[in-house]
């Protein structure tokens, strides 16, 4: 049996999630690297062979389960998921105030 891992990555396209897919494919892993532009994609983290370039826009369920099923078509399943992605708007002093006074931030912070 190997230890190979199959890696998720959204945000693939640029930056850190670059690095992630780069890093696991250099230790041996398949990764499925995802954005919003595939082709942006694989020419950012290079050709390889266990490389899935998948398009995902993360405000997109339909492209979500594409992604997710285009993975398991090809590589039966996925060991790791980098949540690299984000989207993001436009945020007010007054909405801000709302949402701390409402809890809801603390439901989204990555650091609960």
């Amino acid at each position: 049996m190997t230890d190979r891992k199959i890696w998720f990555i959204t945000g693939a396209g640029r930056g850190m999630g670059v690095d992630f897919a780069k890093a696991a494919l250099a230790a041996g892993d398949a990764v499925v690297a995802t954005g919003r532009n595939p082709d942006t994609v694989a020419k950012a983290v290079g050709e390889a062979d266990d490389l899935l370039a998948v398009e995902l826009d993360v405000t997109s369920t339909g492209d979500a389960e594409q992604a997710v099923r285009a993975a398991v078509d090809r590589f039966g399943r996925i060991d790791v998921l980098v949540n690299n992605a984000a989207t993001s708007m436009p945020v007010t002093s007054r909405s801000w105030r709302r949402s701390r006074s409402s809890g809801s931030w603390r439901r989204t912070s990555p650091a609960r």
